[in-house]
């Protein structure tokens, strides 16, 4: 077993607590008007534009690596620029009855150490999101709060 899949669990298992006890985040997007398949590959055609060769600049829009991608989850890694800091990601596809896409995702610090990210694991997904443009989706919502998302309300996405 990985050390990110040992951190999935434990952050998981801890999800009831008032703060996660290790620097994460779980969200939720829904796409009520956009099928699975396309958000899959716009994500994916985001990780790769922003890939490990990529440019930085002064934001941390850069350095995702996609692991493995399957029609109902993807795997990848974000690496800080700075401290070459790696969190682990994974996105996971539910399509609706009718139309739409329900998606999870989950970014979790590699370091056993972090507590506090300055909300870097919600930026790594909310980057991605943002970056293929999926936030413009019709009906489009995305559901996370402080209590299952460090730091989540400070989040500086134009930063990290």
């Amino acid at each position: 077993m990985s050390w990110c899949s040992v951190l999935v669990l434990l952050v998981v298992a801890c999800a009831a607590s008032a703060y996660p006890i290790h620097a994460s985040c779980i969200l939720s997007w829904s796409f009520p008007n956009t099928n699975c398949s396309f958000v899959n590959v716009a994500l994916v055609s985001q990780i790769k534009n922003w890939g490990m060769n990529t440019p930085c600049g002064s934001t941390e829009k850069c350095r995702y690596q996609l692991k493995s991608s399957s029609s109902k989850k993807l795997k990848l890694t974000h690496s800080t620029p700075v401290r070459n800091y790696t969190d682990c990601i994974e996105f996971s596809f539910f399509p609706k009855k009718k139309f739409g896409c329900e998606v999870y995702g989950f970014s979790i610090s590699e370091i056993w150490y972090a507590l506090l990210d300055f909300g870097t694991n919600y930026c790594n997904m909310h980057n991605l999101l943002t970056g293929a443009g999926l936030d413009k989706a019709r009906g489009f919502v995305e559901k996370t709060d402080n209590s299952i998302c460090t730091e989540y309300t400070t989040a500086n996405c134009n930063k990290y």
